[in-house]
């Protein structure tokens, strides 16, 4: 027995207001760049430099009371949460304290990370100590560059094989569409404020690579379909194409969202800003290859016969009514 997700093939129009959604994807982005111009990004310990420190006790953990602890010694902001993990046991309960790095120093001293441990270990005598992680903000400041640096190269990469694979036009719809779907990313992580780490850089490379494919499907039926409706209107074109691919969209969207789901309910704070930057990006890489990267193809136009020769170089693109 198979599983069809349409009894009959859909015919959505996607592009009946394609300005609108361009507009609104605009105005997103828009949104999502001024919060990281005026909050900027909760950056995690790899990016700000410091040390984090983790802690696990047979108690219930008290963060008034451990914060209480740690603010007599003069440290300045000092970050303290609790670890909640569906694995662990029930008489272990974890903690992380973080401590930026002071003014004039490369990370923490080990005076500054006995001496928290110290006044912890007061408060509660069954503390214990599993992990210290430091960094300094010289290494900081090179992550966020690499990690820049990163980013813009897979872009870069993406434009230059959509390229070649395609047209132009094509080439820019897809490259739009993946900086839309990374300011947004970014942009949900300032205004709420979630941790922005290295864990953070993968996912939104990950993203650009689940957005392409998703793209690139439409686009390759996009394609195929320009030469077998030659004289169909760009428009129509794309929404048969969208619609044909629209079974294997949701279904790849809707199961990859559902292995998501549960590693966020159940894979730990270790991974769970990793996963909700896959998630955001799964559903925003989906939107951004309909509404974005074809409503870019139909504003651009493109060329609608690869078999023959420029000989009608001046009428080789499609002309869009607005």
């Amino acid at each position: 027995m198979r599983l069809r997700l349409f009894n009959e093939a859909p015919n959505f129009d996607f592009f009946n207001r394609w300005k609108i959604w361009l507009g609104i994807s605009g105005l997103m982005m828009i949104v999502a760049f001024g919060s990281f111009l005026m909050q900027g990004l909760n950056y995690g310990i790899d990016f700000r430099g410091g040390t984090t420190i983790r802690s696990e006790s047979p108690m219930a953990v008290d963060i008034a009371e451990y914060r209480g602890a740690i603010d007599a010694l003069g440290l300045g902001d000092v970050s303290i949460t609790e670890v909640f993990d569906p694995s662990f046991r029930d008489d272990q309960n974890v903690a992380m304290i973080r401590i930026q790095a002071q003014d004039g120093q490369e990370a923490v001293t080990t005076d500054v990370i006995e001496a928290v441990e110290g006044a912890l270990q007061s408060v509660r005598p069954d503390i214990k100590f599993t992990s210290v992680e430091s960094v300094g903000p010289k290494v900081s400041g090179e992550l966020i560059q690499t990690a820049v640096i990163a980013v813009v190269l897979a872009i870069g990469a993406v434009l230059i094989y959509i390229w070649l694979r395609f047209e132009w036009q094509f080439a820019a719809g897809a490259v739009l569409a993946l900086v839309h779907d990374v300011i947004l990313t970014i942009g949900i992580f300032s205004e709420l404020q979630i941790r922005f780490d290295l864990a953070i850089i993968a996912a939104l490379l990950t993203i650009v690579g689940y957005s392409l494919n998703d793209t690139v499907v439409v686009f390759d039926r996009v394609r195929e379909n320009l030469r077998k409706y030659k004289k169909r209107d760009l428009k129509d074109v794309l929404n048969l194409s969208i619609n044909e691919t629209m079974a294997r969209t949701f279904m790849t969207s809707f199961t990859t969202l559902i292995a998501l789901i549960a590693l966020f309910v159940l894979g730990g704070d270790v991974i769970r800003g990793f996963v909700f930057a896959m998630i955001w990006g799964v559903i925003v890489g989906t939107y951004s290859s309909i509404f974005v990267a074809s409503a870019i193809l139909l504003y651009l136009g493109v060329k609608r016969d690869w078999s023959k020769p420029d000989a009608n170089a001046g009428n080789q693109y499609a002309n869009i009514d607005a």
